[in-house]
């Protein structure tokens, strides 16, 4: 895998207010485009809201947290971000430069629904300063990079003792240069499928659509073991499917798999 996953980690972000300021760096020069979409690992509820409010980066040397520009703010259910669907947060135009940090910045309109009941997503009042991930890259003058935000929504649901939620954003941040996708069609249609991406310590998963299909965003350059598995009401055996390649910049598109 290309440099250590450069962007590709698991990392966990948490809801919080920013003040974000210009960038005054005198070394960094010219201007680089970033865009930033938000896709989802599955999770097993009716919906997941997440109100996001912002994506921030941080230069080597400045202490000072940067917007990346006007941000697609809104209340997004993360349990429709699948089969290939994304929301684009942001697409804007930034300073060039070595930037160490992003971070998704969250409202306080988070909220699940269970069972057809809809309940508050509590962030600890601990937590609220958010994590700054290490992201090490370096932007050139001139250049485009898109950053898939990966949203693992179950880990990221607590289930607490007195019977509300609490969230704990789990997210998986890849850079589109450095990774791949594996996409592909499931039938027959209406069959609900878990479809999950290993190799190693990396495990990517998403859930096909109404229609079938499945796409597997910011997959890590290498081999991977593709498996199956359909709505467990059903009865059905996984299906596994070996030594999938996946190469940085391909869509890698697999035959239709069929649950008899």
């Amino acid at each position: 895998m290309k440099n250590v996953l450069k962007f590709s980690l698991m990392i966990m972000l948490f809801a919080a207010f920013v003040s974000c300021k210009d960038d005054d760096d005198s070394n960094i020069q010219g201007n680089a485009t970033m865009s930033v979409k938000l896709v989802d690992a599955p999770g097993d509820y009716d919906a997941v809201y997440v109100d996001v409010q912002d994506v921030v980066i941080k230069y080597n040397g400045n202490n000072d947290e940067v917007s990346i520009g006007e941000i697609n703010a809104g209340v997004y259910n993360l349990l429709e971000l699948t089969g290939g669907v994304s929301v684009l947060l942001v697409n804007d135009e930034i300073p060039a430069g070595s930037i160490s940090q992003i971070r998704l910045v969250l409202g306080t309109e988070n909220s699940i629904v269970v069972d057809g009941e809809s309940y508050p997503l509590d962030t600890p009042s601990s937590q609220q300063s958010g994590l700054k991930v290490q992201v090490n890259e370096t932007l050139e003058d001139g250049g485009h990079y898109d950053v898939i935000l990966d949203f693992n929504v179950e880990e990221s649901i607590v289930a607490q003792g007195n019977g509300g939620y609490s969230l704990h954003p789990v997210i998986r941040a890849s850079l589109a240069v450095d990774s791949g996708s594996i996409t592909g069609l499931v039938l027959p249609l209406g069959v609900q499928t878990l479809v999950t991406a290993s190799s190693g310590n990396s495990i990517i998963s998403t859930y096909t659509n109404a229609q079938g299909n499945y796409v597997l965003q910011g997959v890590p350059e290498g081999t991977y073991t593709l498996t199956l598995e359909a709505d467990a009401n059903l009865g059905l055996p996984p299906i596994t499917i070996p030594d999938v390649e996946v190469i940085a910049g391909v869509a890698t598109e697999l035959e239709v798999v069929t649950f008899q």
